[in-house]
């Protein structure tokens, strides 16, 4: 029930009804048109920077995430406190070359590259690292 109808005094009767020319919609439907445009050009240009701005890496001595467009967050882990390299990948990231690398330190810690392409020579590259210069390390010379 409309305002006019609920609102009318006792005795009182609607006597005409008026309705605005699609002209006045004008604005109306350009915002419509307009305004997914405009959003989707600024979503595109933030994603496109926040993508380029993630580094995900190792070294010789640890694992590191950073992200971050105008601030930066570094996640990183030392090699000698990785306890497992676990990897997960879909069905699609089968067929498409993508996963995601997960790697658990001592404690709660963990770290994890998201739709990582070639997740599987992400976790052999960790795990080489963690053998070159972890397992190696620790093996010094046998008295």
């Amino acid at each position: 029930m409309s305002y006019l109808d609920e609102s009318l005094a006792p005795g009182e009767v609607v006597v005409a009804r008026f309705a605005l020319h699609w002209t006045a919609k004008g604005r109306l439907i350009f915002g419509i048109v307009l305004i997914p445009l405009v959003v989707g050009i600024f979503i595109t240009i933030y994603e496109w920077l926040r993508l380029r701005a993630i580094e995900l890496g190792v070294t010789n001595r640890r694992v590191v995430r950073k992200t971050g467009i105008m601030s930066r967050e570094t996640e990183e882990l030392r090699l000698s406190a990785i306890e497992t390299v676990d990897l997960r990948q879909s069905t699609w990231g089968r067929m498409l070359g993508f996963g995601d690398v997960r790697v658990t330190g001592r404690g709660e810690s963990s770290l994890i590259f998201s739709r990582v392409v070639d997740p599987v020579a992400v976790k052999r590259a960790i795990e080489s690292a963690y053998a070159a210069n972890v397992e190696q390390g620790s093996a010094g010379p046998r008295t």
